[in-house]
């Protein structure tokens, strides 16, 4: 009878913890295409990633470089101040999109060219996401907004 009972707890550990590396590799896969990550420009032209690979850029949008195509078509380059890269986003750009100014895409480089999906731009005129002051700071291009 003992050794019964002792087979029998085994038996429930073990099963609990197959169960939970199922869990844990169900719960992967789904976030598998979830999950974003960031990249600055100099990051992407230094190891491009797959052009299946979702992912997110941020810079500032490089001065000069605003091209509005035909219909809801834009093309822009995103700087980091070492390296340029060239977006393509067809969509509403968000009212404070411009010139000089910081902003986040997310969407896959595509044969040299970021493909964006969704743009995000700073909502007032000291807010910079926090990827972007990083990735600015590494590149030695990074200016304080003055505080006035």
């Amino acid at each position: 009878m003992r050794g019964l009972k002792k087979k029998r707890r085994i038996q429930i550990i073990v099963l609990a913890f197959v169960a939970l590396a199922v869990a844990t590799g169900m719960i992967g896969y789904a976030l598998q295409d979830g999950i974003n990550f960031f990249r600055s420009p100099s990051q992407i032209v230094a190891e491009p990633p797959k052009p299946t690979e979702v992912f997110r850029i941020g810079g500032l949008v490089a001065e000069g470089s605003l091209e509005r195509g035909q219909g809801e078509t834009i093309r822009f380059k995103v700087t980091d101040g070492g390296a340029e890269v060239p977006v393509v986003y067809t969509g509403i750009l968000p009212d404070l999109f411009e010139e000089n100014q910081g902003m986040v895409g997310t969407g896959k480089y595509v044969n040299g060219v970021f493909e964006a999906s969704e743009i995000l731009a700073k909502h007032d005129e000291t807010y910079m996401p926090k990827e972007v002051i990083d990735a600015l700071k590494e590149q030695g291009t990074y200016v304080e907004p003055d505080g006035s």
